[in-house]
Order: C-alpha cells, then structure tokens, then sequence
C-alpha cells in the first residue's frame, strides 16, 4: 500500500483553509482524511484541521481498540468518527465567539487491500482509478449537484456554474450532520483520489484520469497541482492519493 498527500494556498486565496491527513495503521490499513473549511480565514482554517484530527484520531482508536471485521462495522465506524468530528467542531463554534458558524467538508476513507471505505460531507471528493476508467465515488451535497439531479443542469454546466461552490450539507455547523457512506470493492493496483473542490472545480475527470493512471504516486500528486495551478487555481488545492 502506498500513500502520498500535498495541499497548496493556490494561485488567488490569502490563506489555507484545506487540511488533510494520512495515518498508516498497520501494513494493510490505512485512514486518509480531507477537509475543506468555510468560514472566514481564522475559522475555515480551525474547522478543517479540528474535524481531519478528530476524523482521524476516532478512526484509528476503534481500529485499535476493537477492529472491524465486516464492511457494515466498517461502515459503522467511519459514520460515528464523522459524528464524532461533527461535535468536536460544533463544540467550539458555539463556545468560541470568532468561530461561529464555522464549518468544513469532509471525506475520508478506511483503506484496506479488499475494500474502500469512505464517507463524505460536502463536496470534497473520492475517486478511484482502476486501469484506464476513472470514476467518481461520493455524490457531491451542493446546490448544482441538486439541479443537476433534477435535470436542470448537465454536467457541463455545473462546472462553470456561478453558484457551483454553494454546499448544502457541512461538518460542524449543526449539532447533527448526515454523512454519506459507499463501499467499495478493491482490486491490486487500484488508486484512490480524495480532493478538495480547488481540485475537481479545475480539472475535468479526463485530465484527472489522464495524469493519475501512469507513475508513482507522488508524481502524481505533483503533476495534478502543477496542473491545477497553471490553470488559475482559484482555490485551496489538497490532495491525497493510495495505490493497493
């Protein structure tokens, strides 16, 4: 299993409100996390790496303390440690007065050599990269997604669309959130992508394909933010990466 991970400031924002994290658990299991804040530049930037810490550190106690063994317990946990992080950021939102109504996307995934598990809020994405397809794992909760489903916007359009970074879901700003869980069947040489939207909003699915399918992971990583900042990068840009 290998892993790589970056995020950069990109080519127009003053600060860095992504955050990630990549925790290797063992040999074969491994939890990645990526956050993308809103809220202002102090509040985006604590809510994102107060939810991948708290993501992430729930993750890896329940592994250790009671490993699950089935993809439902699996499942199970990356829905709670997204429930868990829910109340860590909301917690300090309501107690801290220049964090009010912060809040953060999310997807993370538990990466095992038969299985993907992931979950997601917002529109940070999970991709997996098997031989020549690419295709995208987590359904995006924004609102041109919405119009999209309903038939009022094609893919095409939402792209380019003005209201494109409208989210209608986010960690953190409610006491309760409702996460999205997917499972995943994994083959050797598999590459899972997760990302923030300064990715996914820059390049298309056929650039993303077209750089992650050949070379080392890390190469990857790096031709897909040289890419993403040649073309303007008007947002933060993070991404993590994981070949079986």
């Amino acid at each position: 299993m290998n892993l790589f991970g970056l995020t950069d400031i990109g080519a127009v924002r003053r600060d860095n409100q992504d955050s990630y994290a990549i925790r290797e658990l063992d040999e074969q299991l491994a939890v990645a996390v990526v956050c993308d804040g809103m809220g202002g530049a102090q509040a985006g930037n604590v809510a994102s790496a107060v939810a991948v810490e708290a993501f992430a550190a729930a993750v890896e106690d329940s592994c250790r303390q009671q490993p699950p063994h089935s993809s439902e317990e699996r499942a199970q946990m990356m829905r709670a440690a997204c429930q868990k992080a829910n109340r860590v950021v909301f917690e300090l939102s309501e107690s801290t007065p220049e964090y009010q109504g912060m809040g953060t996307t999310l997807v993370g995934a538990l990466i095992l050599p038969e299985e993907f598990c992931l979950v997601n809020i917002g529109d940070s994405r999970a991709y997996i990269i098997r031989g020549d397809v690419i295709r995208q794992i987590t359904q995006d909760h924004s609102l041109v997604q919405a119009l999209v489903e309903r038939g009022e916007l094609t893919q095409e359009q939402a792209r380019v669309h003005p209201k494109k970074n409208l989210i209608t879901r986010a960690l953190g700003v409610d006491r309760e959130v409702r996460e999205d869980a997917f499972q995943v069947a994994a083959q050797p040489g598999d590459r899972l992508l997760l990302c923030s939207d300064g990715l996914s909003n820059v390049l298309s699915d056929q650039q993303l394909l077209e750089i992650c399918r050949h070379g080392g992971l890390e190469e990857c990583c790096r031709q897909l933010m040289a890419r993403t900042l040649e073309a303007g990068a008007p947002d933060n840009v993070t991404i993590v990466m994981a070949q079986l």
